[in-house]
């Protein structure tokens, strides 16, 4: 976590040290000012292992962890054309170029993600569950436990997000830059658990925080359009899942994203 707090840091203060100049760089506008931008996407996910923690002493009673958790998405996109395309892992971002020239702005990033626990798993079980202690490797099966952010891991940030471009037509339409982007925010999940039988899945609700580090390329083209494609790492800790009655979970994430956006873009 320091790194990465280091990492919003040196941008924090590229930022504060950027000069007047303009940025030679897409739709810059002739006023000075800078450039809006929207996207809408896909991205597809992956998840290391993880420890779960799930407790209630008031409507049931346990206290105990699942530990080497596997999970998975839900991408979808198979039937991207099928069914409500919001069903698939959609991605937005709604951002902000400063016009100067060292080429950085902000941007509000959101990734409907999904995270699924792989059901049937062999996972240490340590804990206490109905005044009974445990200590030992379990099959975990559906009448035990299911555990998915399927309505939505739902990532969250605000990023800050520096451009470097590296190549363009002679009559500036086209053009090809790196993108580099850290972010902070909050998950904002709805989350399916059957846990003893009983299933909560109600509402959405903020869980935790999470912090990302993003990279990838950006195709500008035609002045008002441009593709960006890119990997993400995020690390999320989920530290108030809702469970049925009382019960809590909490889990943290390690994860890495591919994402692909299309947008559109005006100078201000």
């Amino acid at each position: 976590m320091k790194h990465l707090f280091g990492i919003a840091l040196l941008f924090a203060f590229s930022l504060s040290v950027s000069g007047q100049e303009k940025c030679n760089c897409p739709q810059q506008s002739t006023k000075g000012k800078g450039t809006f931008y929207l996207t809408a996407g896909y991205n597809l996910d992956w998840y290391a292992k993880s420890t779960l923690h799930f407790k209630d002493h008031s409507t049931n009673n346990y206290d105990f962890t699942l530990s080497g958790v596997k999970a998975v998405d839900r991408d979808g996109l198979k039937h991207l054309f099928n069914e409500d395309i919001t069903i698939p892992q959609y991605s937005f971002r709604i951002g902000y170029w400063l016009n100067n020239k060292r080429d950085i702005g902000f941007e509000i990033n959101y990734d409907h993600a999904k995270y699924v626990m792989l059901r049937n798993q062999n996972l240490h079980l340590k804990g206490q569950i109905h005044d009974q202690e445990y200590d030992q490797d379990t099959v975990v099966r559906a009448n035990f436990l299911t555990f998915e952010h399927s309505n939505g891991a739902n990532f969250c940030l605000v990023n800050i997000i520096k451009r470097k471009n590296l190549l363009h037509s002679k009559n500036n339409k086209f053009w090809l830059g790196a993108v580099f982007k850290y972010g902070f925010g909050f998950v904002y999940p709805r989350s399916d658990v059957t846990i003893f039988g009983v299933n909560r899945n109600d509402r959405y609700h903020v869980a935790g925080y999470i912090t990302g580090v993003e990279s990838g390329f950006r195709f500008d083209f035609l002045k008002y359009f441009f593709l960006e494609t890119t990997l993400k790492g995020v690390y999320a800790n989920y530290n108030n899942v809702l469970l049925a009655g009382s019960g809590r979970a909490k889990h943290k994430v390690y994860g890495a994203e591919y994402i692909f956006l299309c947008g559109l873009q005006m100078s201000l």
